[in-house]
């Protein structure tokens, strides 16, 4: 197999599970169940906002969604889009020194920077 295929079979997995990750979270901050509430609380982000990281969360799942399915451009400006936003969800964390609740938004950008790298790799 032409290594164009097991790249672009990486930037799949990885984005659909980016994007189902996002979906999820954006879904929590949405019906603001308890285990966001009390992060929120821990983190103090009012929960005001939370309509509009769920907003944020799920512009970026419907981006990278839109760039498997033929618009690159979309999903790359969308990964890089949630790239920006977990970093700032981790600086958050760091400066509302709550280590232990940092692996979620660590992983959520984890998850966006592999899809950022594939989506430019391919």
């Amino acid at each position: 197999m032409p290594p164009e295929i097991h790249v672009f079979t990486a930037y799949a997995i990885v984005t659909v599970l980016t994007v189902a990750a996002n979906a999820w979270a954006a879904t929590a901050d949405f019906m603001k169940a308890g285990f966001v509430l009390a992060n929120s609380a821990r983190v103090n982000i009012s929960r005001s906002w939370l309509p509009l990281l769920g907003a944020l969360k799920a512009a970026g799942a419907a981006g990278l969604l839109l760039g498997l399915l033929g618009v690159p451009f979309v999903g790359v400006a969308a990964a890089a889009g949630l790239v920006l936003f977990f970093v700032g969800a981790v600086i958050v964390h760091v400066r509302a020194r709550v280590y232990a609740a940092m692996v979620f938004p660590g992983a959520f950008l984890a998850l966006a920077t592999g899809s950022l790298s594939l989506a430019l790799a391919r």
